[in-house]
């Protein structure tokens, strides 16, 4: 019994330092700033991220729209209240939707490139040489990227509201 608990315990504390150790490096992150000769990785993070994010959150975003206002459509007809259809997919999809959708969108197509590379770059030690050679990793690879994804996660979830709500009136309008 007493292994037992000790085992957990053991585990536990592993699983508190990890959580420590990943807090430590994302508080690290976020302090490094992206400073005016970075600009250009950022910017191209931006691309990689955000950019080639569009196509997949503008087609989701405008079938979206478009399924909730014939749902919705065919709900309110029942009552007569089919003037409140753009209203309600409207904030439907800016207050609800949009953002959680585009996130995971977001999540699914950059976040997942963005730690294949980076595993990709600790398994063939290309970390640990840019460390040799005097370069922190941290600001050169991880905070160009953590802050492309918090300029373009906002812009992708406006855009994906925006076409859902034209996808919407495309289907709400006689």
């Amino acid at each position: 019994m007493l292994r037992a608990l000790r085992a957990i315990g053991q585990y536990g504390l592993m699983a508190l330092g990890t959580l420590g150790r990943s807090g430590m490096i994302w508080w690290q992150a976020i302090a490094a700033r992206p400073r005016l000769r970075n600009a250009p990785l950022v910017i191209k993070q931006i691309y990689h991220l955000g950019v080639l994010s569009l196509v997949i959150v503008v087609l989701s975003g405008f079938s979206i729209g478009a399924v909730l206002a014939l749902q919705g459509y065919n709900q309110l007809v029942k009552y007569g209240s089919e003037s409140a259809l753009g209203l309600g997919v409207a904030l439907v999809l800016v207050m609800e939707i949009g953002p959680v959708v585009s996130a995971l969108l977001f999540a699914g197509r950059a976040g997942s490139a963005v730690t294949a590379e980076i595993g990709l770059m600790k398994a063939t030690e290309q970390l640990s040489s840019m460390e040799m050679i005097g370069v922190d990793p941290l600001h050169r690879i991880v905070a160009p990227r953590l802050w492309a994804g918090f300029i373009a996660m906002p812009i992708l979830a406006a855009l994906f509201s925006v076409v859902g709500i034209w996808g919407a009136s495309l289907i709400g309008v006689d």
